[in-house]
């Protein structure tokens, strides 16, 4: 339903966006919404990237935007939406990463062990279907992929969704990395329906292979550029440092709502519960707590007594951030070995503890899943082609999972 509130939101990506329903400004306007304002987007990318500060807020609303352009496409090319319609869509993208927790997917199973932020989001969504007395029905339906229009979803969550447009444009925006910039809007532009599949017009063939070019390369070059992934799994590990100190009875002061996390006050199946006032204080304070929190507690454990809690404080606070070495197999077991040992007698801790400060792990990227709801090219004729196949240039890169391992060590041991 239209509202007579009528707002517009300037957003430096996609310019003035429309905020004229009454459900969507009822969704902005809550709590739970508004948090997104202090969680950003691209986790702790801004430790390389100085501009990549934008929040899931804007990313939310720009989503809700993308998607009305795709509708109005849509509907002139005769497929049916009703208001209804249109009205969940946009609402189950406002709300697709309600449930994301603070820094985002950095600290994503680090705040709350056992849940995602997707299982979180439909919790959330959920719960405030309740309050809003089941307005958000459809929306929810649509978001669930349980809705008998499925390409509705496809604008939801798919290879060629409104999220991906929306944040390939927008990180590429404000990290400055050009490599990430997509003709959203003439992608948008080219949508079809065919079987109850959404599709690219042949005419936008070129602007798909853009798009998942551009995917594979953001990947590489923003979210999982080497340092980013240093600092992240440096702030990983220093919350379960934390977590397991103050599990042990060691005090390790924090913020209200983190501290009741770090204590395991508030746990996974709390958000599962079918106890309403268990599951709502559950909501209620994960809601509340956001990057400053987690921040105004690293900056008060720099003087913690515990060296492995201060000593990884101070690093992400003063951005010296531990070496990071990349490799296409696994890093031999003698050189683990060594960079443990170094790091024992740099640091005085003990052979359980060196997992703290010696982190291992590994990356994958893939820009398009041949496994998933692939991306449908239609031609003049009728006929569809997979985008694999339907491109002129070869396309194998790019649906080829890469793998990579990785070590983190601080910068004050050496090796030879």
């Amino acid at each position: 339903m239209k509202s007579p509130k009528n707002k517009i939101v300037n957003d430096p990506v996609w310019g003035f966006i429309e905020l004229d329903t009454d459900l969507h400004l009822e969704i902005i306007e809550h709590p739970y919404f508004q948090r997104l304002r202090r969680i950003k987007q691209l986790g702790l990318s801004s430790l390389v990237y100085p501009g990549a500060n934008h929040t899931r807020f804007e990313h939310a609303i720009g989503t809700m935007h993308l998607v009305r352009s795709a509708l109005d496409v849509l509907k002139k090319k005769g497929n049916k939406i009703t208001e209804e319609e249109e009205e969940g869509v946009m609402a189950a993208l406002l709300l697709h990463d309600i449930g994301h927790g603070p820094f985002s997917h950095a600290l994503e199973q680090s705040i709350v062990q056992g849940v995602s932020h997707e299982e979180l989001s439909r919790i959330y969504m959920d719960e405030l279907n309740r309050e809003m007395d089941g307005r958000l029905s459809l929306a929810i339906d649509i978001f669930m992929n349980r809705y008998s229009k499925r390409f509705l979803h496809q604008l939801v969550s798919s290879q060629l969704d409104m999220d991906r447009l929306d944040f390939l444009k927008r990180d590429s925006f404000y990290s400055g990395v050009s490599e990430g910039v997509v003709s959203s809007e003439r992608i948008i532009k080219m949508l079809h329906v065919q079987h109850d599949q959404l599709v690219v017009e042949v005419k936008g063939i070129y602007s798909v292979e853009k798009f998942l070019i551009a995917r594979r390369l953001m990947y590489w070059q923003v979210y999982l550029h080497k340092t980013v992934l240093s600092a992240e799994h440096m702030m990983i590990k220093l919350l379960q440092r934390a977590s397991d100190l103050a599990s042990s009875g060691i005090k390790v002061p924090a913020t209200g709502y983190l501290a009741l996390f770090l204590n395991k006050e508030i746990k996974a199946e709390d958000f599962r519960s079918n106890d309403l006032t268990i599951r709502k204080r559950a909501l209620h304070h994960f809601a509340y707590l956001d990057d400053a929190d987690i921040l105004c507690s690293i900056k008060g454990w720099m003087k913690h007594p515990d060296p492995i809690l201060s000593n990884l404080s101070r690093a992400i606070i003063d951005r010296k951030l531990f070496k990071i070495k990349l490799s296409k197999t696994p890093f031999p077991e003698s050189k683990l070995n060594k960079l443990k040992e170094l790091s024992i007698n740099r640091f005085g801790i003990s052979l359980d503890e060196v997992a703290f400060l010696v982190i291992v792990g590994e990356i994958t990227n893939s820009a398009y899943n041949e496994e998933a709801e692939n991306i449908y090219i239609l031609y003049k004729n009728g006929k569809l082609k997979d985008i694999k196949e339907a491109s002129d240039i070869n396309l194998e890169g790019l649906t080829k999972t890469v793998r990579k391992h990785f070590v983190c060590y601080p910068g004050e041991i050496t090796t030879r």
